[in-house]
């Protein structure tokens, strides 16, 4: 290939949402001229949006890690002689997210001196891809389109596309989803010389999460995480991949990142595009960048857009891997994982970046609102791995949670949540035991089923409940008690349900072996007396014991 085709930074390719709701393509140099204008990103997929955000903050944390608002050269860099300070990145950003736009002549004019390696196409520098690949698997559009993600032998039983449309890309789609392949990929991929695979993309292995703003522009500013660390260290000097010299060697292991840029840019596949005159029909891919196993999702904190979790058994010792995101659980279920900072608790870095701009006044916002995107595999084993689903959530909060206020509620609030879970517990063994006194023999099915339709009933009054706490103003013991009492009232009414649906049967009651021989008497109105006798009061959800006798 000799020819230099579409170029990202003019061409239109990134789809977003404007004000009146209706959705265009983009350049990279047109989305932040007029980012503070539109809505935000509005890809074919949440988890590609999350590709592509990360995409520019990378160019973002160039720009503001080199250059001060007039565009002097001015490193934000622990390299950087003499030293730059955590409080000249805080006022950088300050001055950037009250100038309410971004230094469109910084930007364009570092864009255009890196232009050559924006084109999707180009004999020598192909974005995000390698110029000559030769033995790789390879895959037709169908697979590199994430609604389809079709591999040859397995096609979709009933595809969002068919015929050409299936068949072929066009540059501005499959700009979007070779951004997303590359962190989301799954191992289906062979390699030529049978080396180990490194697993999913590194996207596919955290449980990402983002700031929203008002507007693009803000929501490019809150992710814009200027600190490392505890938000006292500066990063390295920037590395973004367009810097750096083509990586051709596949499944290449390499050190974690000391700066954003390159880890927003990870090559996690070695990719190249492949094209006729009817656009992208399809690409060859091969193992990319991994992090040394030992160290590969352990205290990896240069990471700042994932949930984390210990996996220490000594609360001395914490170790933190990435928390994936479970697509059955609702995102306030995780909002220890979001916002708990006790000593074994880790927020997610963009949480904290959040903290420290309200703790310093840089920040006026009354609610932050955080949104999850994730990709789920079948198989098991990152080894074994197919993408499976794509889903995502978000959860709005009064932006005093994150303050030395917000500590004592975010405590309360966490448990409202346990006492919440403990309420759907006791609907879902009330829906085992109806079960078992109808004749059912469907395994857990019923009390899955129960504790399903529990937590669907309490999704929207919590996230209404939570988005209108104020810690300034609020008493928190009134809020507690308010939720618990709705709580309780959607349970129990669940139960009522489930008791007059439950059949005949189930009022006559039968009696159960179990494995040890032991016998159980199930009848309806006893199980219904000892659930509501056990959600009746907190002390008495929370007794010790709780087995019904």
């Amino acid at each position: 290939m000799t020819e230099k085709i579409f170029n990202l930074l003019y061409e239109p390719w990134i789809l977003v949402m404007k004000a009146d709701g209706s959705v265009e393509e983009v350049g990279i140099v047109e989305m932040f001229a007029r980012a503070s204008q539109l809505r935000g990103l509005a890809g074919e997929l949440p988890a590609q949006d999350m590709a592509v955000l990360r995409f520019l903050l990378a160019i973002l944390h160039v720009a503001c890690a080199r250059y001060d608002l007039e565009g002097k050269d001015d490193p934000l860099c622990l390299t950087n002689s003499p030293p730059a300070s955590p409080d000249m990145a805080l006022r950088r950003w300050k001055a950037l997210w009250d100038k309410g736009k971004f230094p469109m002549e910084i930007l364009e004019k570092y864009l255009k001196k890196h232009e050559e390696r924006f084109y999707l196409f180009h004999p020598q520098y192909p974005f995000y891809q390698v110029p000559a690949i030769g033995k790789a698997t390879k895959y037709s559009a169908a697979k590199l389109n994430g609604e389809l993600s079709e591999s040859g032998n397995k096609p979709r039983l009933f595809p969002q596309r068919s015929g050409q449309a299936k068949e072929r890309l066009t540059y501005p789609e499959a700009a979007r989803w070779l951004l997303y392949v590359n962190g989301f990929d799954d191992t289906s991929a062979k390699s030529p010389d049978h080396l180990s695979t490194p697993g999913v993309g590194w996207l596919g292995r955290l449980g990402l999460v983002s700031a929203l703003g008002d507007n693009l522009f803000a929501t490019l500013l809150l992710n814009l995480v200027l600190l490392r660390g505890d938000q006292n260290d500066l990063w390295g000097e920037e590395k973004p991949i367009w810097e750096q010299e083509v990586r051709r060697q596949e499944r290449e292991e390499i050190m974690v990142p000391d700066n954003l840029s390159q880890l927003l840019t990870l090559q996690s596949r070695r990719l190249l595009l492949l094209r006729d005159q009817n656009g992208v029909s399809g690409y060859k891919l091969l193992g990319g960048d991994f992090f040394p196993k030992d160290k590969e999702q352990t205290n990896i904190f240069a990471e700042q857009m994932t949930l984390w979790r210990n996996i220490a058994k000594k609360e001395t010792s914490p170790s933190y891997i990435p928390k994936r995101h479970d697509p059955a659980r609702q995102l306030w279920r995780d909002f220890a994982a979001l916002l708990a900072s006790g000593a074994s608790d880790r927020p997610p870095g963009v949480v904290k970046w959040l903290a420290r701009l309200k703790g310093e006044d840089l920040l006026a916002a009354s609610q932050f609102r955080l949104q999850v995107a994730a990709v789920t595999y079948r198989g098991g084993t990152d080894k074994t791995a197919l993408i499976d689903d794509v889903f995502s959530d978000s959860l709005t909060f009064n932006a005093g949670l994150l303050s030395h206020l917000g500590a004592d509620w975010v405590r309360r609030i966490i448990g409202e949540i346990e006492d919440t879970e403990k309420l759907v517990y006791q609907v879902g063994e009330l829906g085992q035991r109806l079960a078992q006194a109808a004749g059912s023999a469907d395994g857990k099915g019923p009390k899955n089923m129960a504790e399903e339709q529990a937590y669907f009933r309490l999704d929207q009054p919590f996230r209404t409940w939570l988005e209108e706490i104020d810690p300034e103003k609020d008493e928190m013991w009134q809020r507690s008690n308010e939720w618990w009492e709705r709580s309780k009232s959607i349970v129990q009414e669940l139960g009522r349900e489930l008791v007059a649906q439950a059949g005949p049967n189930a009022f006559v009651g039968r009696i159960v072996e179990d494995k040890k021989k032991k016998k159980h008497r199930y009848i309806a109105p006893e199980e219904y007396n000892f659930f509501m006798i056990k959600t009746s009061s907190r002390q008495a959800l929370n007794r010790k014991g709780g087995t019904k006798k």
